[in-house]
């Protein structure tokens, strides 16, 4: 029996089959952490070093498990630190349940310390539902409406729960009496298919085209056999959003990588040439790389209704669970026996691989970025599971990495906020603590959080059955993504005021907390620095001093990014080194093996 409404809240929350909390302590929240250090058996209370990590983690949690996240934060600026990765798991469409503290109610509307309206500072966040307890007799109601939809819908919840309400007797049972509420608990994912109708209509149209381009995303992450099946069926090629790079492994010819600024020329070949578009569980948005609108007839798969034919005029749209939808749509596919667009997709794709590896050996100031990445792709172990962050190393791991099948990435897609790889890879190693796991991580994020993440990682990682977790950090002094931006979009020199950042001994760093640490600013010895890291018995962080003038070119130029480009040449500080780099990718990327 529990005796609090803290006791009570996480008797209930273990019932839904939550076994891990994300969080950090304070006053407002006294009542629940003393409750959950008598829950300790039950539930594992992860302490973070700031509730933004904590989020990130209960969103990572989220991820890489498709359970239900939950993080924990104090009242006031504890429950603010969670938004931003809050943010992160409602743009991905993640299950969280964030539970927050508040001052005690006969405060509240007094203007007292560290009193916030949370109700409407998460309404947005967690709209789906937000509820303050104000009675011992809601908690269940409140704990298992908020569980159940955060599940079936997954989104965001919170509940908000008053310091002085924490501590009051437990009511397990509320009366039987007008006004009160008896839920149940337990919810039961359903597999949604559409309509045999509505199948036919879409294999009617998928057996018509010529040229059948597919894109999936994160949604089809649990289809893998089921999409390489109609691939095949369809002699298509299969384009990958960046929340959907695990969906397919990179073995196949004919999977084009990844789609967008951060993609391959192969996938904007087969987009720009398609008559067919089949999209599977991805709100990709950039629709400049999808085929032209009247260009291709279009087929998707969504679970959500709200994301059916909102990137592309579809013809036929399939509300459903991808794998369960496309088994049902493969008996009615007829194989194709023209392969000669197949064949053109293999084709662009073999080539392109020679030209990644020949931008990876180019030479550059002290390492070409490029390097470190497809060094990386076939020493990766088996089942490893990466967590990525956001900056111009997102550009390599997503072209560069080739992921084999039992692979798990993944990063902050629809947010893509830096600072998120690290508390991922915590994530990742609690959830599978029997899995390697890389987190990718450039020094912006790095300097931002990921080192505190690291004293996260010292005080627990004994406890992981496998104690290889890499953290890659690549140290170019450099904000990159945003100074190869503002050359290339807004047409303006690097700013050294706003970009430059301070160099660090990340490596040594690392050994203060008893990691190995290893640098790497040699290109004979990345490979090496490579098979170190995976052989270690604790955590390693190894450090890649790269050159940030190596262009993250996009699959297509346009003009305007080519004029913006020359007239950013005028001012630029590192006019020299960007010249010649840039100089050598385009010369690869028309001669393979030449620049």
């Amino acid at each position: 029996m529990a005796s609090t409404v803290g006791d009570f809240l996480w008797q209930r929350l273990h019932g839904w089959g939550v076994r891990r909390v994300y969080g950090y302590p304070g006053d407002g929240i006294n009542g629940l952490i003393g409750a959950l250090d008598r829950a300790r058996e039950q539930i594992d209370f992860i302490q973070a070093r700031h509730e933004e990590m904590a989020a990130f983690m209960a969103c990572a949690h989220a991820k890489y498990t498709g359970e239900v996240g939950v993080c924990l934060a104090t009242s006031g600026p504890g429950a603010i630190h969670l938004l931003n990765g809050l943010y992160d798991a409602r743009l991905d469409h993640m299950p969280v349940l964030a539970i927050v503290g508040q001052q005690a109610r006969a405060a509240l509307g007094g203007h007292y310390q560290q009193e916030v309206d949370l109700a409407t500072l998460f309404k947005d966040v967690a709209g789906a539902f937000v509820q303050q307890a104000s009675v011992p007799e809601q908690i269940r109601h409140l704990v298992d409406r908020a569980m159940r939809i955060a599940w079936a819908e997954r989104r965001v919840t919170c509940l908000i729960l008053p310091n002085d309400l924490q501590e009051l007797d437990a009511v397990e049972t509320p009366p039987r009496t007008h006004g009160t509420i008896h839920s149940g608990l337990g919810y039961v994912p359903q597999q949604v298919v559409a309509s045999e109708a509505q199948l036919r209509d879409a294999a009617a149209l998928l057996n018509a085209g010529r040229k059948v381009a597919m894109l999936v995303g994160a949604g089809a992450l649990g289809a893998t056999d089921e999409v390489l099946a109609v691939a095949d069926r369809l002699g298509a090629g299969i384009a990958k959003a960046l929340l959907g790079k695990a969906a397919v492994p990179d073995d196949h010819p004919f999977v084009t990588g990844s789609i967008g600024l951060l993609g391959t020329r192969p996938s904007w070949d087969m987009m720009q040439g398609c008559d067919t578009l089949f999209m599977i569980g991805s709100g990709f948005p950039y629709s400049e790389f999808l085929p032209k609108e009247g260009q291709a007839r279009g087929v998707q798969i969504d679970i959500d209704p709200a994301m059916l034919s909102l990137r592309y005029p579809m013809d036929v749209m399939l509300q459903g669970d991808a794998a369960a939808t496309l088994r049902a749509l493969l008996p009615l596919l007829e194989q194709k026996q023209d392969l000669s667009w197949r064949e053109q997709i293999s084709k662009g794709i073999a080539e392109w691989w020679e030209v990644l590896r020949a931008r990876a050996m180019h030479a550059a100031d002290p390492l070409n970025p490029q390097r470190v990445f497809w060094e990386l792709s076939p020493r990766l172990p088996d089942r490893v599971i990466i967590a990525g962050d956001s900056g111009s190393h997102t550009n390599w791991y997503a072209r560069d990495v080739k992921l084999r099948r039992g692979m798990m990435a993944s990063l902050s897609g629809g947010l893509a906020s830096m600072g998120s790889g690290m508390p991922y890879a915590v994530a990742a190693k609690f959830a599978h603590p029997d899995r390697p796991v890389l987190a990718i991580v450039g020094d912006g994020a790095m300097q931002m959080n990921g080192m505190n993440v690291l004293i996260t990682v010292q005080k627990y990682w004994q406890r992981w059955a496998d104690p290889r977790l890499v953290v890659l950090v690549l140290n170019n002094r450099d904000l990159n993504q945003v100074t190869w931006e503002q050359r290339v979009m807004a047409g303006d020199p690097k700013f050294l005021g706003s970009q430059e950042l301070p160099d660090f001994a990340y490596h040594r760093y690392a050994e203060l907390l008893g990691f190995k640490g290893v640098l790497v600013d040699n290109p004979d010895r990345v490979a090496e620095a490579w098979d170190e890291a995976w052989a270690a018995d604790r955590p390693v962080l190894l450090e890649a001093r790269t050159d940030p003038n190596v262009p993250p070119l996009p699959p297509h130029i346009t003009l305007k990014q080519a004029r913006a480009f020359l007239a950013s040449m005028g001012g630029e500080p590192e006019l020299g080194s960007v010249l010649a780099n840039t100089a050598r990718e385009v010369v690869s990327t028309i001669l393979p093996g030449r620049g």
